[in-house]
């Protein structure tokens, strides 16, 4: 697809599969890009489904925001991509940092979410020492660039069982951590540390959700996906085994059934 201009940005994005079917939007975590989604791509458009995956400005090949990049802005460009394209109603769905886009898109844009997939994200704000974290590596990306910090968190980002045993995955995910620009990546750790509390937002959500965590995940373990769970009225749970923090890339298989059966599900 050619590169839009939304607020200011220039956004790239993939827009496949039949445009009669439904609309499944996924959003990209931190400090990655929408090949991530690739697997889920393949499944989705064999499916029937319409796939549609940006590169969050920052990150892969859309334009760079400096300074600081609020989720809200990242919803909003989500909202005017979704008005490019002509889609009234979107199934949105993230990982990391793209479950909390997904949970802002929820807040400022909630008639415009078909259902919600929650994967391996949190919904409580920023802790006043998680703030200090987040800056302090913003600080240090646009000293030092990507490369050690990509290194260092890459048996994090996966289940560290999967770094040696799916070293195809995990040289994969390295090159997406690389390739970031630093500048993105500082920007939307400096807004993503000003987050808002979503727990009360997802307590009203009417439309159905579907939670998903990998059994290993680190950064946000089961725990945090049950107690989003507990939360949603319309939930259902998925925990995929033998996976970490990016459950779609280290076991699709296994995300792409819990997922297209959430889907089917929808009618």
């Amino acid at each position: 697809m050619n590169p839009i201009t939304v607020r200011g940005a220039t956004i790239d994005y993939d827009d496949l599969g039949p445009t009669t079917g439904l609309p499944v939007l996924l959003i990209h975590g931190h400090p990655f890009n929408r090949t991530l989604w690739a697997p889920q791509a393949a499944a989705l458009t064999a499916a029937g489904h319409r796939f549609v995956a940006p590169d969050l400005r920052g990150y892969g090949r859309s334009g760079v925001s400096t300074g600081k990049v609020l989720l809200a802005d990242f919803a909003d460009d989500l909202a005017a991509l979704l008005d490019h394209l002509g889609i009234e109603r979107a199934v949105v769905g993230g990982v990391s940092m793209g479950g909390q886009i997904a949970m802002e898109f929820q807040r400022r844009h909630p008639r415009r979410v078909r259902a919600l997939v929650l994967s391996d994200t949190s919904a409580p704000a920023e802790t006043a020492e998680g703030k200090e974290v987040r800056n302090r590596l913003a600080d240090r990306l646009l000293a030092e660039g990507m490369d050690g910090y990509a290194h260092e968190v890459i048996d994090k980002m996966l289940a560290a069982y999967n770094v040696t045993g799916m070293p195809d995955v995990a040289a994969r995910v390295l090159e997406m951590m690389c390739a970031t620009d630093p500048r993105g990546a500082a920007a939307a750790l400096r807004g993503r540390a000003e987050r808002a509390d979503y727990r009360d937002v997802l307590a009203t959500v009417e439309a159905p959700v579907l939670v998903v965590v990998g059994a290993d995940d680190v950064y946000t373990p089961v725990a945090q996906a049950e107690s989003i769970h507990r939360l949603v009225p319309h939930s259902t749970l998925t925990v995929v085994e033998k996976a970490g923090h990016l459950p779609g890339a280290e076991q699709p298989d296994r995300f792409n059934a819990a997922l297209l059966e959430f889907l089917a599900a929808l009618g």
